[in-house]
């Protein structure tokens, strides 16, 4: 399948000539459909999101994250919590989960805060904790719901069998020992308590071939491959199946999983998917320097082919030409019940 892993990363200098040409090619066609509703999107959810803010790092223990913390990154974040969102259909987890049951629940990487939050309405009667490593969550919060500054990779302050549901998502290429991390959710995990990680694919890829090797959009998931490579952290989670691996390794039962397609883009056929479509694109357009200057200077870029290939990848998502998606998995288990 094109846009795999196991190709190479093109020279820096290549996107560079790229953009040479493409300024003496004005007749590139740009699809509308791709660009006006992509920018009808922002203006709605992105008013409703500005109240998160604090774009401060807390830079200690081993966690690193590879995006950008500022407003524009966090932005970003909020829009692809929608594209997720819409498809899980308008559910914030897959877990089975009785409203009864659920009186203390942690959200580790929280970021902005949004799932939190969401979680917190849906749950009125449970605390609902979020942790990440920089404070950028918003200071008006419902009752049951509080932010608290934690690294996940060091030892968690919280107390053995203390919650009900942990949730974790998006936490690719920031961590050393995922089956370190998974146990400790065990431990802190109630008996009978369930545990969700949602993770996504770095790689971008297509199914017809548009997304060929000497795309932008097929070389994303190779600069950050390899990126994490350097920095020992594993872009490579589905592929792998570090997720279920983790888990069973943990002790979790009655673990299931479900994996779906991303699309980016308008060009799915499906109104669901097209939906979903466009506010992946526009996830990527917020901030596509938030994303890639890390891994990027990583591998010794500098920021101008860092620019040049992202002016490349922009052109190719808003052509409208080529059929991209990534691969996205929610994993979910049990912790068994005590036995006498």
């Amino acid at each position: 399948m094109s846009g795999s892993k196991t190709g190479n990363i093109l020279p820096p200098e290549h996107w560079a000539k790229q953009a040479e040409n493409d300024d003496d090619d004005q007749g590139s066609v740009v699809s509308e459909d791709n660009v006006s509703s992509t920018t009808s999107l922002s203006s709605s959810i992105l008013e409703y999101r500005t109240i998160h803010g604090r774009t401060f790092h807390h830079e200690r223990g081993n966690a690193e994250y590879w995006g950008s913390n500022d407003a524009q990154q966090n932005e970003s974040l909020d829009i692809h919590h929608h594209a997720c969102t819409l498809a899980l259909d308008g559910k914030l987890y897959l877990a089975p989960l009785a409203k009864s049951d659920i009186k203390h629940a942690l959200d580790i990487g929280t970021g902005t805060g949004i799932w939190a939050l969401d979680f917190a309405d849906e749950f009125p009667d449970a605390e609902v904790i979020g942790t990440d490593i920089s404070p950028i969550q918003p200071t008006w919060l419902p009752p049951n719901l509080k932010f608290e500054i934690e690294d996940c990779t060091l030892e968690w302050t919280f107390e053995s069998d203390r919650f009900d549901y942990i949730h974790m998502r998006w936490l690719l290429g920031s961590i050393v020992d995922w089956n370190e991390l998974f146990q400790r959710a065990f431990d802190t995990l109630k008996p009978g308590g369930w545990f969700e990680s949602y993770e996504m694919s770095a790689i971008i890829e297509s199914d017809d071939g548009t997304v060929h090797d000497e795309t932008a959009l097929a070389q994303w998931g190779r600069i950050f491959i390899e990126g994490g490579r350097k920095n020992g952290r594993s872009f490579t989670i589905l592929q792998d199946e570090t997720q279920k691996t983790a888990m069973q390794q943990a002790g979790f039962v009655d673990i299931q999983e479900k994996n779906f397609k991303m699309p980016i883009g308008a060009w799915p056929s499906d109104p669901k998917k097209k939906e979903m479509g466009r506010f992946a694109q526009l996830t990527i357009e917020q901030d596509p320097e938030g994303y890639t200057l890390f891994m990027a200077d990583a591998l010794g870029w500098s920021r101008e082919q860092i620019l040049a290939y992202i002016a490349s990848l922009k052109k190719e998502v808003r052509s409208g030409k080529y059929h991209p998606y990534y691969k996205q998995k929610s994993v979910w288990g049990r912790k068994p019940e005590k036995t006498a």
